[in-house]
């Protein structure tokens, strides 16, 4: 395994860390974790020099906390950093802030956490934090032994994010980042600024949802059939942010062995720099025909459900994209006429736009509900 520096704190962390957003689900749904299944594949990740662990209070509805809990047992949990975030949304007055922190260690079966971020800021949680005080809250937290480190993860634009990071000594910052979104949020502009006044900087979306790792179009797979080294298309995803000196840790939401496994790998021998200009040449082709043909820029974090009408918008969207992007017609027509059988019609959509205040992209997302619609049932398609 590699390790980088964590910014000017004077940790090691391995460039490879575990997200655990997207663990490995029972047949009950994305809440019900296969806890015996997310265990093993985050014990052998540990086990394989992975020593960052990141959850959060909503993963997999409140539940995810918990899966990382078991699989830290028996003497993980003192091989890795943990990380996790602290709900600001929920948050309605300064006491809150102890109780979620309490809940969450109690689930996370820890008696501290070594890194606590303010989860998904942008200007408006910023505020919001500022006003409630969440900063005297997280020292008072660190006083007590129960947080070693602070940091933020951000949803938002460049100017905001500069403004946090001059706002605090804060340990590491949490950004979206991938070859096709590069600029977008803070962006390759935000990974330089952090760097550059000490801050850690990891990595999140660095395969933008496991979108430019499956169901790979064949324009793009024709353009990585011509590299003289053949990889997969996770591992020029993972290498192109991994190239840049600035970034010390990529969170990748591994679901199965195999994703660990390969993962593994490729962290070894990714580093700063390691990557040739025909590759970026290359990469920089991928980027255009994918920037091409997505529609909706949705991570499919989940964070705009539950809907008020059980509509599965993540779902939606992610079948909208796989029409245009990844020339799955057929299969998307299949699966919106099942996403109606479930009750996740998006005709049910009130235009309450609770979900776009819960939004990190602020993505339009009753206006995309309608495209969807309009794509799949009005052009008789």
């Amino acid at each position: 395994m590699q390790y980088r520096k964590l910014g000017n704190s004077g940790l090691s962390v391995s460039a490879l860390g575990f997200g655990c957003m997207r663990l490995p689900v029972s047949e009950c749904g994305n809440s019900g974790v296969n806890t015996d299944e997310a265990s093993r594949i985050i014990r052998y990740a540990i086990d394989n020099g992975v020593n960052y662990i990141d959850t959060a209070y909503n993963y997999h509805s409140r539940q995810g906390e918990n899966a990382v809990g078991k699989a830290l047992a028996d003497g993980y949990r003192e091989k890795v950093f943990l990380a996790t975030k602290c709900p600001v949304w929920l948050l309605e007055s300064p006491d809150d802030f102890d109780k979620y922190l309490s809940e969450q260690m109690d689930k996370l079966a820890t008696d501290h956490v070594d890194f606590y971020l303010l989860h998904s800021l942008n200007e408006n949680l910023w505020d919001k934090a500022k006003k409630l005080k969440v900063l005297d809250s997280m020292e008072k937290a660190c006083k007590r032994g129960l947080i070693r480190h602070l940091g933020f993860s951000f949803h938002d634009n460049f100017d905001v994010f500069r403004e946090i990071v001059d706002a605090y000594e804060w340990t590491l910052t949490l950004i979206h980042l991938n070859y096709v979104d590069d600029y977008y949020q803070a962006g390759l502009a935000g990974i330089k600024y952090a760097a550059s006044k000490g801050l850690g900087v990891v990595v999140m979306e660095p395969l933008r949802g496991g979108k430019l790792a499956q169901n790979v179009p064949h324009d793009v797979q024709a353009v990585w059939d011509k590299a003289k080294i053949k990889r997969s298309p996770a591992e020029w995803g993972l290498r192109w942010v991994w190239n840049h000196p600035e970034v010390s840790c990529i969170l990748s939401g591994m679901s199965s062995m195999d994703q660990v496994i390969e993962n593994v790998r490729i962290a070894g021998n990714a580093h700063p720099g390691s990557l040739t200009g025909e590759d970026l040449g290359l990469i920089g082709e991928a980027k255009s025909i994918y920037k091409d043909r997505i529609k909706i820029p949705c991570t499919e974090c989940n964070y705009c459900v539950p809907c008020p009408n059980n509509v599965a918008i993540p779902d939606v969207f992610s079948v909208y994209n796989d029409f245009f992007a990844y020339g799955a017609e057929d299969s998307s027509k299949e699966n919106y006429a099942y996403l109606k059988k479930v009750n996740a019609d998006p005709a049910a959509c009130i235009e309450c736009k609770k979900c776009e205040d819960l939004c990190p992209q602020h993505l339009p997302i009753t206006h995309h509900l309608k495209e969807a619609k309009a794509l799949f049932e009005d052009s008789g398609k």
